[in-house]
């Protein structure tokens, strides 16, 4: 898996202590985020995070770019549907050598389940070359491709989205590869507005699990939103 952060809102937190400071303030957004102190950009942003008043963060957004997914992944990945998507077609994309495929850590580390799952997945490439060579179009040969197939997607969420993002997807009880690229957004996101997502993560990085009878029992550290 390789994730890179290609682009976001210069400046972030100032974007999004400006646009929230706005509402009170008698002077224009482009004078304010000129002239704002950073200790006010940063008293603002404590104000945005610990009232819950999260409009704001919507004025910030994080495009990544993804590869070495399998389209399990981004089957789930699209159920964030406040986000921008646009992911590596099957349609005009061949596989002409091979499907290249994702393989989960339980099949890997089973000598018996690496086989069963290289065969199925060899049975179902040379059957999708075996229709290419027939003449089929690749946008209907790739029905035979496994949600194993590897993917690329880019991906734009808005810090706003991406809070609830890694609430969701940073939980030990989220599926395991979406859970590894959740915490690798989550790795870039932070270099680039550590306060808004200083305290980013499952729900118990701020307070209680709320999974109940579902939660995995593991501790985890709580964090202190602080400079």
């Amino acid at each position: 898996m390789r994730v890179e952060l290609l682009y976001h809102t210069p400046d972030p937190e100032r974007a999004i202590a400006t646009a929230a400071r706005l509402c009170y303030a008698p002077i224009g957004a482009s004078e304010l985020l000129e002239t704002m102190p950073e200790d006010k950009v940063e008293s603002v942003l404590s104000t945005i995070m610990g009232s819950g008043h999260y409009s704001a963060l919507e004025h910030a957004s994080f495009t990544f770019a993804v590869e070495g997914v399998s389209r399990a992944l981004t089957h789930q990945l699209v159920r964030h549907r406040l986000a921008s998507y646009n992911q590596q077609s099957q349609r005009y994309v061949k596989f002409n050598a091979g499907v290249p495929v994702v393989v989960p850590h339980t099949v890997e580390e089973d000598n018996r389940a690496k086989e069963v799952f290289d065969n199925a997945v060899d049975s179902a490439a040379k059957a999708y070359e075996e229709l290419l060579s027939l003449g089929i179009p690749a946008e209907d040969a790739r029905y035979l491709l496994p949600n194993a197939a590897e993917t690329k997607i880019v991906i734009t969420m808005n810090a706003r989205e991406l809070l609830h993002f890694f609430n969701e997807r940073c939980c030990k009880r989220a599926q395991w590869e979406i859970r590894e690229l959740a915490l690798e957004m989550l790795s870039l996101a932070k270099e680039a507005a550590p306060y808004i997502f200083m305290c980013a993560g499952a729900p118990c990085v701020e307070g209680p699990c709320p999974e109940g009878k579902m939660s995995c029992g593991s501790p985890y550290p709580k964090v202190k939103r602080d400079r």
